[in-house]
């Protein structure tokens, strides 16, 4: 069922009430209305850009910090999903009212639980992020708005009487933590079985009486975390199971097998300065502006004289997005593999017709975009003797290190990057790099392509890169590029009906 304007206008409070009863949910029964695939795409897309953010802000920055809750607080408001309770609900409506918002925020989960069911580590890292997610909104309600929650979700955990309370304030003061006398008096402290409350039993942070634990305000988000995790493990693990009758729809397979690795960011194909760049240029800039995969392609290629099939993709498609013309890849390619085991007839017979295929002159003649940090992480792993891969992801540790000591990274600043390459913070650990190897404290922008590493390298440089522009990726925007090109993620057509059933792939091959 498509939902019309003044089909939404007629429906809206009452469904409102019915399925969403509260701005905050447990995700508990999946929805069973019919959508576009335009929709699901978009409502997927947006979904993703946030639990992205939920993770790149929950390394950085302390969760619970001002800075933490202002960044998220932007984007939720710019891809509107529900957060905050509307202090006046006779402020005139200029968005998505509250019902669309939040059910944008119950479907997207659903499809998302589709995409992050299939492996451990897919599921490990969807749990995560629904968590951090759910804890920041749940500290945001107000006592009123959390008493209502439990309620709706029947967790029958209430708040004590002030007569109890002032009975038991010695007790509670001494046994919780953060809670004084002057605090005591003004949150609520709730009442709950202690079986329900191991984790705050084990630290000794409750005061526990004939079976019961009285949780503070501050507190009772562990219990209800604990619930969350425990109701959405077995849920996905339900969906693993359902998955090969899902994965039967032609319509939908190829966007759920992709969405785990879709890049959501700019796209780097369609550039502004094509040319700019010399080829004298490049092993200067490879030093000064290359992030390490790529540097690491350009150092092995400069000493063997040659890459396999995979470093040739990766590299080649950066050289083309940070504007290298066809001609000079040819050029490049070609006088440095000359230098090694291939003349020239071989390379123009061999190699030549996979360059030119790279810019859309061969084939099919798709004119394919730069990978970005998810697709070289999570597709094509590198083998013995390749160049190719995320050095922060598929190199040892010891090798790592001994890499980022070669270009003069201090020690301090390899520690914090093997420790986050150890939590698997890949992108972040790069994020690092650029940091360290640029002399500042903060980059200012969350990591998630090669040639955005690049870009922002150039634009602190002030380098030949420093004014390329790229084309921002808008959800809400119908592509332009023309027909043999591909689209990114968000990029369909509004009217695009849910029978479209061909080619999707094409919408996330070069994510």
């Amino acid at each position: 069922m498509q939902f019309y304007s003044r089909r939404k206008k007629l429906i809206g409070n009452s469904q409102t009430e019915q399925l969403y009863g509260h701005c905050l949910q447990f995700y508990g029964q999946p929805p069973i209305e019919n959508i576009s695939l335009s929709e699901f795409e978009t409502f997927a897309v947006d979904r993703l850009k946030l639990l992205k953010t939920v993770e790149n802000l929950g390394v950085s920055y302390v969760k619970t910090s001002e800075q933490y809750t202002k960044k998220l607080d932007v984007e939720f408001s710019n891809l509107n999903f529900p957060y905050k309770i509307e202090a006046d609900d006779r402020k005139p409506q200029t968005g998505p009212s509250e019902y669309e918002k939040r059910r944008k925020d119950h479907i997207s989960h659903f499809i998302l639980r589709l995409a992050y069911c299939q492996t451990e580590d897919l599921r490990r890292w969807f749990i995560q992020q629904e968590i951090d997610l759910f804890r920041y909104r749940f500290k945001d309600l107000p006592s009123k708005n959390i008493t209502e929650f439990l309620q709706y979700n029947n967790l029958h955990y209430h708040t004590i009487s002030v007569d109890e309370k002032t009975n038991l304030m010695e007790k509670l003061i001494k046994s919780s933590f953060a809670v004084s006398g002057s605090t005591v008096d003004c949150q609520d402290f709730y009442k709950v079985p202690f079986q329900d409350a191991l984790d705050l039993v084990r630290t000794r942070k409750v005061y526990l009486k004939g079976g019961y634990v009285y949780i503070p305000h501050q507190d009772v988000v562990t219990i209800i975390l604990n619930d969350f995790r425990t109701r959405l493990s077995k849920a996905l693990a339900l969906t693993a199971r359902s998955l090969p009758a899902v994965q039967s729809d032609e319509r939908l397979q190829p966007l759920l097998n992709h969405l785990s690795h879709a890049y959501v960011g700019q796209d780097y194909s369609i550039q502004k300065s094509i040319g700019k760049i010399s080829l004298e240029q490049i092993d200067p800039l490879s030093a000064k502006s290359y992030p390490l995969c790529m540097r690491q392609l350009h150092r092995g290629l400069r000493d063997s004289h040659h890459l396999r099939h995979g470093g040739r993709m990766q590299y080649g498609l950066f050289l083309k997005g940070i504007g290298l013309t066809l001609d000079q890849a040819l050029q490049f390619w070609r006088s440095e593999f000359v230098k090694g085991k291939v003349d020239a007839d071989k390379f123009d017979k061999a190699y030549a017709y996979s360059i030119r295929h790279m810019f859309g002159k061969e084939g099919k003649r798709t004119d394919y975009t730069p990978y970005s940090c998810m697709k070289v992480i999570l597709s094509n792993p590198p083998s013995q003797g390749d160049q190719h891969g995320c050095p922060f992801r598929h190199s040892d540790p010891e090798l790592l290190k001994q890499k980022l000591q070669s270009y003069k990274v201090s020690p301090s600043g390899i520690s914090q990057i093997l420790e986050l390459v150890k939590g698997m913070h890949y992108q972040l650990a790069c994020q690092k790099y650029f940091e360290l190897t640029h002399s500042i404290e903060d980059s200012g922008f969350s990591l998630n392509h090669p040639n955005q590493y690049f870009m922002e390298s150039q634009k602190l440089l002030g380098g030949p890169g420093a004014g390329v522009k790229v084309e921002v990726k808008r959800e809400d925007n119908p592509a332009t590029k023309p027909p043999h090109q591909t689209s990114g993620p968000g990029n369909l057509p509004q009217e695009v009906a849910a029978e479209i059933t061909e080619d999707l792939d094409s919408f996330f091959q070069d994510a």
